[in-house]
């Protein structure tokens, strides 16, 4: 069995932690079991490993998250990458011409499908192993996982079983599905045996082949992500599982949580707050999540979150924090981003009235890691180093930069820099607004760089 995980979304309902350059996923608020802060995708992908199941696992995920997937679970990890987001259909296809055409995965292969990021006890991925055994002794076209619900939720879709089906087997004929109902119709639901559809299924490799032949589409997968901005902009649940006549589900009775909004994101964290702040004493239930060096301080609110990054500052009750999706519209690129070799933030960014633009951005690079040898097309820059030691080249030339030194790089000039102790940067780039910066890469890694760059 093959297992996918998708990692697509942009988890706008996490704002201002999330944006679209650092998904829901990848937010490190929680803990493991050695009180380190991980995020939710390095926490899915330890339960993957642990349950031996890394050798046959892929993630797929656009390119703007590549970097942020490297450097948080390694770059040994295989990933599909789609050329952009277009939900869960056309992603499901994209991975199943990847297994086919690329990967030369057999038809009768049973795929299973798995979100990237839900909260999860480990015995789960016995049930996801359990689904090829289902799949195959049903005969069904899908597989999937219910949850059995603790409480009439109206915040999930629901699967409902032919009951009667019930005691034949570990699994049950689906007789339909419910999007979100009312918590009263979700009582109603549950009296019929209704189960949480947490959005893990299974299917055989020939199953979407033959869908996608079905549609006209390729099964080549290096034409079809050509192709990829045709495809409907659609969930796989609506284009494909809520139209199959024969599918199976099987009942998961234990721990099971979406953590895609900071009411129920903030039920699973250890701390009641991470970073500089204060919360007084008669502050119940309330959550304080500051990535930003000034202090936040909350005095007798309770129910509330508030989350403070460099994107924004939201201040919700918890019950009122799913909205927050409907509301964020800013027109601004992601302020914070996280990158393979280390991280970097804007801290301030203006445009004056004679035509210039002045960036001003915090950049760490990593111990051991470089920045790739680029140029600016037409933004000159000036960088003050704040902290660490380096090595950089300019048009070929080498130096040692220590803190203190302050660099001069103008448009069009070759440039990298390699941490060799952990590197802080303060960089002002300036330019003509109505010019537009294109980043010329030349080299990757230092290597080439040493190679065909430095000169002695």
């Amino acid at each position: 069995m093959k297992l996918v995980l998708l990692s697509g979304g942009s988890g706008k309902r996490l704002w201002p932690l999330s944006n679209d350059a650092r998904s829901k996923q990848f937010l490190k608020v929680l803990e493991n079991d050695e009180d380190h802060m991980v995020s939710m995708v390095q926490r899915v992908w330890g339960q993957i490993q642990s349950n031996n199941l890394g050798d046959s696992s892929y993630i797929a995920t656009s390119k703007s998250q590549i970097e942020m997937m490297h450097s948080q679970i390694g770059t040994d990890v295989p990933l599909i990458i789609e050329p952009e987001r277009r939900d869960t259909f056309a992603a499901i296809a994209l991975a199943a011409t990847f297994l086919y055409s690329f990967k030369g995965v057999n038809l009768d292969e049973v795929v299973a499908i798995l979100p990237v990021d839900p909260y999860v006890e480990n015995h789960f991925f016995e049930s996801v192993k359990q689904l090829e055994d289902v799949l195959h002794s049903s005969g069904a076209d899908l597989a999937l996982i219910g949850v059995r619900p603790t409480y009439p939720s109206s915040k999930y879709g629901y699967i409902i079983p032919e009951v009667e089906d019930s005691s034949l087997s570990v699994y049950q004929k689906v007789s339909r599905f419910r999007e979100k109902p009312t918590e009263q119709q979700a009582e109603d639901l549950i009296k019929e045996q209704a189960l949480w559809n947490c959005g893990v299924f299974a299917f055989k490799l020939g199953y979407v082949i033959q869908l996608l032949e079905q549609k006209g589409l390729s099964i080549q997968y290096e034409e079809l992500a050509k192709q990829y901005r045709s495809l409907p902009q659609i969930s796989f649940d609506y284009e494909v599982v809520e139209k199959a006549a024969n599918i199976v589900v099987l009942p998961y009775e234990g721990y099971w949580k979406d953590l895609g909004t900071w009411n129920t994101l903030t039920e699973e964290m250890k701390n009641k707050q991470i970073g500089w702040g204060t919360i007084s004493e008669d502050c119940v239930n309330t959550h304080l999540i500051n990535e930003l060096d000034i202090p936040v301080s909350i005095l007798g609110l309770s129910n509330v979150v508030v989350a403070v990054s460099p994107d924004g500052i939201l201040v919700t009750d918890k019950s009122a924090s799913p909205r927050i999706k409907d509301f964020i519209n800013y027109d601004q690129g992601p302020m914070y981003e996280e990158r393979q070799w280390g991280w970097h933030r804007i801290l301030d960014d203006q445009s004056y009235e004679d035509g210039r633009c002045v960036l001003t951005k915090r950049v760490c690079i990593k111990s051991g890691k470089n920045l790739s040898y680029q140029l600016h097309s037409n933004r000159e820059e000036v960088w003050t180093i704040v902290k660490g030691e380096g090595e950089f080249v300019q048009n070929g030339n080498f130096m040692q930069v220590n803190a203190g030194n302050v660099l001069h790089i103008p448009m069009k000039t070759l440039h990298s820099v390699r941490a060799v102790s952990e590197l802080e940067i303060i960089v002002v780039q300036t330019g003509v607004e109505a010019a537009t910066n294109q980043v010329v890469e030349i080299y990757t890694t230092w290597d080439e760089v040493t190679e065909h760059c430095i000169k002695l």
